[in-house]
């Protein structure tokens, strides 16, 4: 497959490619018995559903994928830039007696929850501006997820008819993620928390039910209080990576055994020695080091985003201070594009390594390949496609005469 092809089956498609077999209309006439069926009341059905019509833009951005992917140090300088850290201390300061109370109720470190607010909604200003119920009925017609979107306007039904919400105020963004934590519907109904106990719980404009929410969530997906969360170590020289899966966990004090000492010179402590902990190296050998602890797995269930992670972690250390990552990133080696990353993909399936089926997305069975072919042409094995190793897969495609025209 040639890298013109491969560009091409990238391209972002129009609108226009989207048209689905069925109208929107026969969804809405298809989908509103089901609404009916689970519990709706009547006048939900109809403030829902009545005259609605799709946002064809939520399809747009549903589809495409960005070509570019930005580095994690420019997420970082982003995620934890000196105006968010600014805006989140004095948050701190002005809420700290609130804060604290959460703390305390749902075992949660408040700077983390401070961080997720930040990152989410820049501390409640920016929270969406669109139709939830036209977002997610968009993209349940639109058939990619129709399942789970559906599951989220019976959720949206459910809160309505709860007193929850009222129609008019249900607005997000354009994937349905509402509010100041941004949760979908569903995780609203199972995680969302009342924190000022007036039978309402509003994370659009109650701070403290957004927070409180967000602890929950926290909570329920095993938050350890006062855990960390991230550890920037060192690696000796020649570390064996031969052997690393990076999803299995080790006791720290066997990562210590091999020589992994924290970066910022301290001794290890004794707590943290007898605790699992994963090393994640998210820009490669060359970049910066960490082992993630528990802390890290739950920020994960809030969102699956290893950037998104070390970002709340990194802004939650800033708040107390004067806080860096030591490690130098690979600016000379930065991610791939989505289309190179397809070309990746092809490549390793053209030399022996099973990526999947090829769709320029880096996850991990293409992290798998490509830890295969770096151990079999003596390359560290650390799973990073970086511009670097994109290029030596090239070259041993090309050299193999492997390449299709």
């Amino acid at each position: 497959m040639t890298r013109l092809i491969i560009a091409c089956l990238l391209a972002t498609l129009p609108v226009s490619a989207f048209a689905q077999e069925e109208s929107f209309a026969d969804w809405l006439t298809d989908f509103r018995p089901r609404l009916e069926a689970s519990g709706a009341s009547a006048d939900t059905v109809s403030a829902m559903l009545d005259g609605l019509e799709p946002d064809l833009s939520a399809i747009e951005r549903d589809r495409s994928q960005p070509e570019y992917v930005r580095p994690l140090w420019e997420y970082l300088d982003i995620a934890a830039s000196n105006q968010r850290v600014r805006m989140g201390a004095d948050e701190i300061a002005g809420r700290r007696a609130m804060l604290t109370a959460i703390e305390n109720r749902f075992r949660v470190d408040y700077e983390i929850l401070v961080a997720i607010w930040g990152l989410e909604s820049s501390y409640g200003a920016i929270q969406g501006d669109r139709d939830v119920v036209r977002s997610l009925a968009t993209l349940a017609w639109e058939g990619r997820r129709r399942s789970w979107a559906e599951a989220q306007l019976i959720a949206v039904a459910t809160m309505i008819d709860r007193g929850y919400a009222r129609r008019a105020d249900l607005l997000g963004s354009w994937a349905g993620a509402m509010g100041q934590t941004q949760f979908i519907p569903e995780t609203y109904l199972r995680r969302a928390a009342d924190y000022d106990g007036d039978g309402r719980i509003d994370i659009w404009a109650n701070v403290g039910d957004a927070l409180a929410s967000a602890a929950n969530l926290l909570g329920e997906a095993g938050w350890v209080h006062h855990g960390p969360v991230v550890i920037e170590v060192t690696l000796p020289d020649g570390f064996d990576l031969t052997s690393w899966d990076p999803g299995a966990a080790r006791m720290t004090a066997e990562w210590s055994l091999r020589g992994v000492v924290r970066a910022d010179g301290t001794s290890w402590n004794a707590d943290h020695l007898m605790q699992a902990s994963r090393l994640n190296l998210p820009s490669g050998l060359r970049g910066p080091a960490f082992l993630t602890f528990a802390n890290f797995q739950a920020l994960r269930r809030y969102n699956n985003s290893t950037s998104y992670s070390i970002g709340v972690w990194l802004l939650s250390q800033r708040f107390g201070g004067e806080f860096a990552i030591r490690g130098a990133w690979p600016e000379n080696d930065p991610p791939i594009t989505r289309s190179q990353t397809l070309e990746l993909q092809q490549g390793l399936l053209d030399l022996g390594y099973d990526p999947g089926s090829p769709d320029g997305m880096f996850g991990p069975n293409t992290r798998r390949a490509l830890m295969g072919f770096q151990r079999d042409n003596n390359y560290p094995v650390d799973g990073y496609a970086g511009r670097l190793m994109y290029d030596q897969v090239i070259a041993t495609l090309a050299a193999t005469g492997a390449m299709a025209d």
